[in-house]
């Protein structure tokens, strides 16, 4: 049986500070640097959730589905993912491990913009996902 708990902490700490990222225009007594660090706790948690995502979605593909032989790297597996029908679309995935790649030592600049804006829709992602495998609702 595969344990979710990881999965589901993390993703419930990324929507949590996405939250807190996005209402940042609201608050505006907060220091640059400040509006920084929530910005690069948003990337991290990202990370955090991606990296865990994926390598339970290899443990799902193997135990779950039967599929033997698994790469041990994030794309190929998203691609088996989609072939197998877990999500509809495999461009936004890639996109996701595109910018998990992206942000890996570099969280300013256009890497981590494109990752700030992908944390919303990863996240509705990645709970459609947590959903199918976990066979529960999002609570």
């Amino acid at each position: 049986m595969i344990d979710y708990g990881k999965l589901k902490k993390s993703l419930t700490h990324l929507i949590l500070q996405y939250r807190n990222y996005t209402s940042l225009a609201e608050r505006a007594g907060l220091l640059e640097i400040d509006r920084e660090a929530v910005a690069e706790s948003v990337i991290q948690r990202f990370e955090v959730c991606y990296d865990c995502l994926w390598k339970l979605l290899k443990r799902y593909l193997g135990e779950q589905l039967g599929i033997a032989e698994l790469p041990n790297s994030p794309k190929p597996l998203l691609r088996i993912a989609f072939e197998n029908r877990l999500f509809p679309s495999i461009e936004q995935w890639l996109r996701y491990a595109d910018a998990r790649t992206g942000t890996a030592h570099d969280y300013s600049g256009d890497k981590a913009g494109e990752t700030l804006k992908l944390a919303g829709p990863f996240i509705n992602d990645a709970i459609a996902l947590y959903q199918i495998m976990a066979g529960e609702p999002w609570t």
